[in-house]
């Protein structure tokens, strides 16, 4: 038996690994603090996806675009990918190679993913998919705190609040195991749609506040409005631990409870409630997600929900604080390390020399050869092959022919690359337009580390041997710099060599990782970062003081703006997505595994019984979805709690029934951000050409 940790979301439940009659694992539930020996159907059923079908186990590559992808060997698919490389940057210059990651990767691969950009590449062409997960909430917890760790609280701690506002999660459908930390906690959930988790809200004597699409940071100034009319507001802590108040009061000042219902739909007396819940004496957390997240302005509502925070006076107190649910399982660990355009290993800034010269020390380098910022995640994806970006993508744990806004855009853009390489486990949609596929090991069959929700450092254990023929990104990364001239001891195949220079990258930085080993793990200690080499781990971050240098909280001046796109005649409908219990992100995984297919087996769309016969469609009949980019067949399903204006769809399939076919790609300016959550749609029945559905 292997005690490991939950390949999906950033819960990282623990749990046992044991091999059955059939020599296949299977996965149990194992004591942890954040799952507390649970798991959700996703946990259950993970080691299913270890025997896919269509599992890769060797290398592919086409001779040419015409041609079909072919089993090779190593060597040969490695040679390839090596020559194609040195050829194009020769011809072009570095940036004309790029490299996307993931938010799943760990903690070693992440680092030497971008260590492999910027020193065997020298391109500055490098992003991750978490760009389009925690990066707003990661742009307003730096600008706020001076510090952006996810929940820099242990998930333990929310249990004993007597208020817990969610503003756009939910929880008891992407990770139902949290929910056992809301039992006592009154909820009040931000949503426009009636989730499961508002449901157990309604039902446990909490508030479900139902925004329109797009007015999240209309309704947090409402709240902060409603809160100092009330005199909830904590007047000494904003004096002692903040600065920035006077600034930032004029953007509430406007929005009394009574105009921000007439902007989000949300009752003025509900709006008035939910302060007063906050202001509980018993303490209170405000957690945000994806919803309130990402949208082209979610940097400024994340910073409206902080501003709400802080004169609340909740951070930097115990039983009370804000926090962010991180979506990826190592979505944390993802961005500090190396895999985001603007970042060093630590957290570091790129364009900080003393944090250039720091790194360099470590790899070997002279700082000034290392690139500087690159382009944002969907930049990235939006100049592949066109004038002056790169021609050549090497993408490692990640999927964006589904995940990404305006799919349609996005396949286009692979499709002008010269060269196209996928590492992946199985033929995913962005797999099968590569040239070349890698195929890698998967969770249960590797050693690492991840970064969880709460800052905290896991141990991932391998519990199997990878079938014959696939190796790990570290040694598909190795590979290829020794091929491109590196020398063989910079880029290690030992995970535990890489999380030492991890340390050695990260020691001194924001997220210091310097005193993270695998023997510290393997006791049980618990490491949080910081976690320098010789000092204690940090659980709870600003209790003394912020991390900005004055040791004060920034409340930051926002104003509400409207979403990138609005309805309009030709379009009158707004689409928000989201996830489901039964999958996973792009569904890559969910989607193979038999159980879960089955429970959601095809898209759907959550529509209003009126707004639906008003489009002449039944509940279960094929509906097309049409926004001004692209169009998503999905089921009808009624749903008589939802918002007449209103339609939800899931993110998790592929193709025609894409959700991502739909959305807007308008970035925020801080975060770089896409809108996902904000489209205006369209209905109708989707019924051949002449005949009936």
């Amino acid at each position: 038996m292997t005690t490991t940790h939950c390949p999906y979301c950033a819960l990282q439940c623990a749990m046992h690994l044991e091999p059955g009659a059939d020599g296949r694992l299977a996965a149990r539930p194992a004591p942890f603090p954040t799952n507390r020996g649970g798991l959700c159907r996703k946990g259950w059923t993970s080691a299913d996806l270890l025997t896919a079908p269509d599992r890769l186990t060797t290398p592919l590559l086409r001779a040419d675009r015409s041609a079909p992808l072919a089993p090779t060997d190593w060597d040969t698919a490695l040679d390839h990918v090596a020559g194609r490389l040195a050829a194009l940057r020769a011809e072009h210059g570095p940036d004309s190679v790029a490299v996307f990651g993931g938010g799943g990767l760990t903690n070693e691969k992440s680092y030497q993913l971008g260590k492999f950009a910027r020193v065997a590449l020298r391109t500055a062409q490098i992003d991750y998919n978490g760009r389009f997960c925690m990066s707003s909430a990661a742009a307003a917890g730096n600008r706020a705190f001076g510090l952006d760790r996810g929940l820099p609280f242990p998930l333990t701690d929310v249990a004993g609040a007597a208020t817990v506002l969610l503003a756009g999660a939910n929880p008891a459908e992407t990770m139902p195991p949290l929910m056992g930390h809301l039992s006592a906690p009154r909820l009040v959930v931000v949503d426009p749609r009636r989730s499961a988790t508002a449901a157990y809200a309604l039902a446990n004597g909490g508030l479900h506040l139902a925004p329109r699409p797009g007015t999240d940071t209309a309704l947090a100034l409402g709240l902060l409005h409603a809160a100092r009319a009330q005199g909830l507001c904590d007047d000494a802590y904003i004096a002692e631990r903040t600065t920035g108040f006077a600034a930032a009061w004029p953007g509430a000042a406007a929005w009394w409870p009574e105009q921000a219902e007439h902007t989000t739909g949300v009752p003025a007396a509900l709006i008035r409630e939910a302060a007063r819940a906050l202001a509980d004496p018993g303490g209170a957390y405000i957690l945000t997600g994806r919803g309130t997240e990402q949208h082209a302005k979610g940097t400024d509502t994340v910073s409206a929900w902080i501003n709400l925070a802080l004169a609340l006076g909740l951070p930097g107190r115990r039983g009370s604080g804000y926090g962010c649910l991180t979506g990826q399982g190592n979505g944390q660990g993802g961005r500090e390390h190396g895999q985001k355009a603007d970042q060093l290993p630590g957290y570091r800034r790129i364009d900080d020399p003393a944090a250039r010269a720091h790194v360099a020390g470590v790899w070997g380098v002279d700082p000034d050869d290392l690139p500087g910022p690159g382009r944002s995640a969907y930049e990235l994806l939006d100049a592949l092959g066109a004038p002056g970006g790169p021609r050549a993508l090497l993408l490692f744990g990640s999927n964006p022919v589904v995940s990404a806004p305006d799919t349609g855009r996005v396949a286009d853009r692979l499709a002008a690359l010269d060269l196209l390489v996928v590492a992946d486990f199985v033929p995913s949609e962005t797999a099968r337009r590569a040239d070349v596929v890698l195929p890698v090991t998967q969770w249960a069959e590797e050693d690492g580390t991840m970064t969880g929700i709460e800052g905290r450092v896991l141990r991932r254990r391998a519990a199997a041997p990878p079938p014959p023929g696939v190796r790990t990104d570290l040694e598909v990364l190795h590979g290829l710099a020794v091929r491109l001239g590196q020398p063989a001891d910079r880029f290690s195949a030992d995970p535990g060599a890489v999380l030492a220079e991890l340390g050695a990258a990260s020691a001194g930085g924001p997220a210091d990782y310097s005193g993270v080993t695998p023997e510290r793990l393997d006791s049980g200690e618990e490491l949080y970062w910081p976690a320098p080499a010789g000092g204690a781990p940090t659980p709870r971050l600003f209790l003394d003081a912020f991390a900005h240098p004055d040791g004060r909280a920034r409340f930051a001046p926002v104003a509400h703006r409207p979403p990138a796109e609005t309805t309009d005649p030709a379009y009158p409908l707004i689409a928000t997505t989201g996830r489901i219990m039964g999958h996973y992100q792009s569904g890559a995984q969910t989607r193979r595994i038999g159980e879960l297919a089955a429970a959601e087996p095809a898209a759907h769309v959550e529509v209003h019984p009126d707004t639906a016969a008003r489009n002449g469609l039944g509940d279960g009949d094929w509906a097309l979805v049409e926004s001004r980019r692209g169009t998503t067949r999905a089921r009808v399903r009624h749903r008589a709690d939802a918002r007449l204006d209103t339609v939800f769809l899931p993110f998790h399939y592929a193709g025609d029934q894409a959700a991502n076919n739909l959305t807007n790609p308008a970035l925020d300016p801080v975060s770089r951000m896409p809108e996902f959550k904000v489209s205006a749609v369209r209905l109708r029945p989707d019924r051949p050409q002449g005949g009936t559905a």
